[in-house]
């Protein structure tokens, strides 16, 4: 097995070490996340750091680096509020990645890309259309991290809308049927298939297949 130390993290130039440790620490979430400025501009970028941090109240977070160059998402939102999460499948992978090239804050990635955007009846945030697992998320908080100069941003999920037939008995959501990536890195897309579903783990109980072993669909 190969050993890289801190000093050799150290010592590798910038893109080796961005490969590295971006790719080392496991698949990440593939979220293109929308809004619209104070000013009507729309923006729609990709990100891959987008986390749960609870059901009840529904939150999620993701990272920021508002300091070091001009970031429309984050402004957008400081601005409006409101934003939209919403899921990337196999055939939308270019498309997403292109739009974490950096342009001018007057330029509309939806402009430049493929991807459309959606308005829904009472939303005044876009939504990316044909995602299959779209969330309308309220700005609620922001920490910053000293260690790294970023923001972790906290949201609550205010709505969510998703393809019929992801959905199980149970609400849980199956997302390979849709085909919806993971990213590897900065710049590897993946197909996650499910293996297998499993109870609720109990001391002394052997592990039970919700999939195998039910007709939880």
């Amino acid at each position: 097995m190969k050993h890289i130390s801190t000093d050799d993290i150290k010592q590798m130039d910038k893109i080796r070490r961005l490969n590295l440790i971006n790719s080392c620490t496991g698949y990440k979430s593939a979220s293109l996340i929308a809004t619209k400025s104070a000013d009507g501009k729309s923006n729609v970028a990709i990100f891959s750091s987008v986390t749960h941090l609870g059901s009840n109240p529904a939150l999620l977070g993701f990272m920021v680096r508002p300091n070091k160059a001009i970031r429309q998402t984050y402004q957008n939102i400081k601005e409006t509020g409101f934003f939209t999460i919403n899921h990337i499948t196999a055939n939308m992978i270019s498309d997403a990645h292109h739009t974490s090239a950096n342009y001018e804050k007057e330029i509309s990635e939806f402009d430049k890309t493929n991807l459309e955007e959606e308005y829904k009846a009472g939303f005044d945030t876009p939504f990316v259309k044909n995602s299959p697992v779209q969330l309308h998320c309220k700005y609620l908080n922001e920490y910053y991290i000293k260690e790294n100069d970023t923001f972790h941003i906290i949201a609550s999920i205010e709505d969510i809308f998703y393809q019929n037939d992801l959905e199980h008995k149970d609400k849980w959501l199956q997302l390979d049927r849709a085909k919806i990536v993971s990213i590897n890195g900065l710049d590897g897309y993946c197909l996650p298939i499910l293996i297998d579903r499993f109870e609720y783990a109990r001391v002394d109980i052997p592990t039970k297949s919700m999939i195998h072993n039910s007709n939880n669909e």
